[in-house]
């Protein structure tokens, strides 16, 4: 199986509604491995690694977040596969 990595950078009203949780139950449920993690400016950052078909759902999925988000943009580049075999959220930055 080929891995991919992606980097997606998701902006708009997507910290304290859930997001993270969000995402990484849609990273599992399509079998990706990678991370989730708040940004100090107020975005979310998530590292996804798996198949391309997935990778593309998890971005699509994104671009409306859990009913409580507003998203506003998702930026997609791509990323390092670091090796990761689950889906997990990383602590936020310091100073929040």
């Amino acid at each position: 199986m080929s891995r991919n990595a992606i980097r997606l950078l998701i902006e708009g009203r997507v910290q304290g509604v859930g997001y993270r949780w969000w995402a990484v139950e849609t990273a599992r449920g399509l079998g990706l491995a990678g991370r989730a993690r708040n940004r100090a400016d107020g975005s979310v950052e998530i590292v996804a690694i798996g198949e391309a078909a997935a990778l593309d759902a998890l971005e699509a999925a994104c671009r409306s977040g859990p009913p409580a988000a507003r998203v506003a943009q998702v930026l997609r580049s791509v990323a390092e596969d670091d090796g990761g075999q689950d889906f997990r959220i990383e602590r936020d930055p310091p100073n929040r």
